[in-house]
């Protein structure tokens, strides 16, 4: 029998071309959007999606820089 390896869990990095931008502004866009729809129900969660969209910026901003 041969070994498999599982791949759950792996990371591919994105490549600095246009359709991974376009791809980081949509889910900056949506982390942003999510924590505004949910400012009145559930802190914790607000924060969450703050603190990824404020990493998705920081990537997006090395990108472009």
């Amino acid at each position: 029998m041969e070994k498999q390896y599982c791949k759950v869990g792996t990371v591919t990095p994105i490549a600095a071309n246009r359709n991974s931008i376009h791809l980081l502004e949509y889910q900056y866009q949506s982390f942003l959007e999510k924590a505004s729809n949910m400012e009145y129900t559930d802190t914790k969660l607000v924060e969450f999606f703050e603190q990824k969209a404020q990493k998705i910026k920081k990537v997006l901003e090395k990108m472009m820089g």
